[in-house]
């Protein structure tokens, strides 16, 4: 009995500090991938460029703030993350960051004082980015951007997320691919996938979550990579494969959507209208086609951006509902709704106009699973931003006070069963559930 207790006690005494190792030592940092000279610096515009490419004005500035100085609020399952000041600000921002300390927070998710990031921060696909790339982005940081001191609220989850130690254990699956890139980049196939997998993080909201809340799915040679995913109750679709708008779309028109956030079929919302507005829209045309070959699985050929490659199908004008909504005969309560507030504009095919308003036959948002964004967009309207390639800013009106709860769920389940889409239907509760939702916010 006794060498049983002692044996005991033993385990317990290596747990135990197996457990204060894995708090307390510290993190081993990710080394640089490659060896550049001495002297290396980088050309000009090429940090800001990195910048774009990898969208970090969206989340490290608040709402009329300045340029990264953080503040933004990010909702998680976990609770509110506030975006940290990363201006070279020596008190409030990262003006003490070394080279090191700055590679350290982009591949490994550490601050400099060893301190987990939480992966709101998209680490996971940042330490794809190559050597040159990081000591851009470095260079463009201290060097270019104004330092601000803004002190911003401390980011304070609820037991155990407050605990950060953890987040090492979640590092030890999450980061397991190597750190910087495996591509040559020689062809706009490998740029693209170099951009999507690393800078543009496209795959920390396509991508599906495992049951870890990891990413499942971080390069093309993942079997769920850009899947689709969902981001604060958005759908965020798959992009390749199998309906995605990758497999029906040609590159030309993938790539004028990422630069101005509208094509033929379909206008940017939500999470996505941001990345169109603060990064996409300020990339060279050959990346976002880059981008579109390598979503598409096919080379650039002759396609241009905004160009001659966009070959527009017919509107089907013998479609039941576009027939039905034509003769104004025999309506359902949802299809005189939909004549009464939405006709002008999507008209009766469902087709919408070209880079203007955005087809409902066929659109994911219509017919996706998750009915919040279809039922938001109806209640609040929605906004394409302007960009330098289109510059007019479009805007649809919201519905909110017009519309009965019931009217909507009407209108909502109207257009996901018209033109051959084939969703449930939408309830007045779930209308509620929404306003009420945005309400509390």
């Amino acid at each position: 009995m006794k060498t049983f207790l002692r044996i005991i006690g033993a385990l317990i005494v290596v747990c135990l500090a197996a457990l204060l190792a894995f708090i307390f030592v510290p993190v081993q940092r990710t080394a640089p991938t490659e060896e550049l000279a001495a002297d290396w610096t980088p050309e000009a515009g090429q940090g800001e460029y990195v910048m774009y490419a990898s969208d970090c004005m969206a989340c490290h500035t608040a709402e009329g703030g300045e340029p990264f100085a953080g503040g933004r609020s990010i909702l998680s399952p976990m609770g509110t993350i506030w975006a940290t000041n990363i201006t070279p600000d020596k008190e409030t921002g990262i003006g003490n960051w070394t080279l090191d300390d700055f590679r350290a927070a982009l591949y490994d998710g550490l601050t400099p004082d060893g301190r987990h990031l939480y992966p709101a921060m998209p680490y996971e696909n940042y330490r794809k980015l190559t050597e040159e790339d990081v000591r851009a982005l470095y260079d463009y940081f201290m060097n270019e951007v104004p330092a601000v001191n803004n002190p911003v609220e401390a980011t304070a989850l609820s037991f155990p997320f407050n605990m950060r130690f953890g987040i090492r254990a979640w590092n030890w699956i999450a980061l397991s691919d190597p750190a910087g890139s495996a591509y040559e980049q020689s062809t706009p196939q490998e740029r693209g996938r170099y951009l999507v997998e690393s800078a543009g993080h496209c795959g920390a909201c396509h991508s599906p979550r495992n049951v870890f809340m990891g990413q499942d799915g971080l390069t093309a040679d993942d079997a769920n990579f850009l899947k689709g995913g969902e981001v604060d109750g958005w759908l965020a679709p798959a992009l390749m494969g199998e309906g995605s708008a990758a497999a029906t779309w040609p590159v030309g028109e993938i790539a004028t959507y990422l630069a101005t956030g509208r094509n033929s079929h379909s206008t940017a919302n939500g999470e996505m209208s941001m990345v169109v507005e603060h990064s996409l829209q300020h990339l060279t045309d050959e990346d976002n086609l880059a981008i579109a070959a390598f979503l598409k699985g096919e080379d650039v050929g002759e396609a241009t951006l905004l160009g001659t490659d966009l070959a527009l199908e017919e509107a089907e004008n013998d479609h039941p509902t576009t027939t039905m909504l034509t003769e104004a005969k025999d309506l359902s309560e949802g299809a005189r709704l939909y004549l009464d507030n939405c006709n002008a504009c999507h008209f009766v095919t469902g087709k919408g106009a070209p880079e203007i308003f955005p087809e409902l036959a066929g659109n994911s948002l219509v017919t996706a699973d998750q009915t919040g964004p279809l039922i938001g967009i109806i209640l609040h309207g929605a906004e394409v931003p302007s960009t330098e390639k289109r510059p007019m800013r479009l805007v649809m009106q919201g519905y909110a006070e017009r519309l009965t709860d019931e009217e909507v769920a009407e209108v909502a389940s109207f257009l996901r069963t018209a033109w051959g889409n084939d969703a449930p239907a939408v309830t007045a509760a779930d209308v509620a559930k929404v306003r009420a939702a945005d309400s509390a916010h």
